[in-house]
C-alpha cells in the first residue's frame, strides 16, 4: 500500500480484517471528520441486505458522525456499486472511496 498515507493504508486495513474475521464477501471501512474509524461487513438477512460501505456509513451516523474524510472498501467486484457509493457521498461528497482486493491492493480511487 505504498502509494497511500498511513490514516489511508489504515482504513484499507481494518476493511480487510473485518472481511477476513467474518468471511464475508465484502470489508469496508470509513473514516469521520474528527478521525474515528469504523468497519462492517457485508449483511445479507432476509430481512436486510447492505453492501458493506453502507453498513460502515451507517455505523459512523448512528455513532454522531456528521461528515466522512474517506471510504474503503475490500471487494472482488470490478467497482463499487451506485448505492454504496450514495451512501458515502451523503456524509462526504468528496471523501475518496478506495477499492482494494482482497490482498489489500488498491484497484481503484473513486
Amino acid at each position: 500500500m505504498a502509494e497511500l498515507g498511513p490514516e489511508d493504508a489504515k482504513i484499507v486495513t481494518l476493511a480487510r480484517s473485518a472481511r477476513a474475521r467474518t468471511g464475508a464477501a465484502e470489508g469496508a471501512a470509513v473514516r469521520d471528520t474528527d478521525g474515528r474509524t469504523y468497519a462492517a461487513t457485508t449483511v445479507a438477512l432476509p430481512s436486510l441486505r447492505l453492501s458493506a460501505l453502507q453498513a460502515a456509513v451507517a455505523a459512523a451516523v448512528s455513532s454522531g458522525a456528521e461528515g466522512l474524510e474517506a471510504a474503503a472498501v475490500v471487494t472482488a467486484a470490478d467497482e463499487v456499486d451506485a448505492e454504496s457509493l450514495a451512501a458515502v457521498r451523503d456524509l462526504g461528497a468528496d471523501a475518496p472511496v478506495l477499492r482494494a482486493d482482497a490482498s489489500g491492493e488498491l484497484r481503484e480511487t473513486v
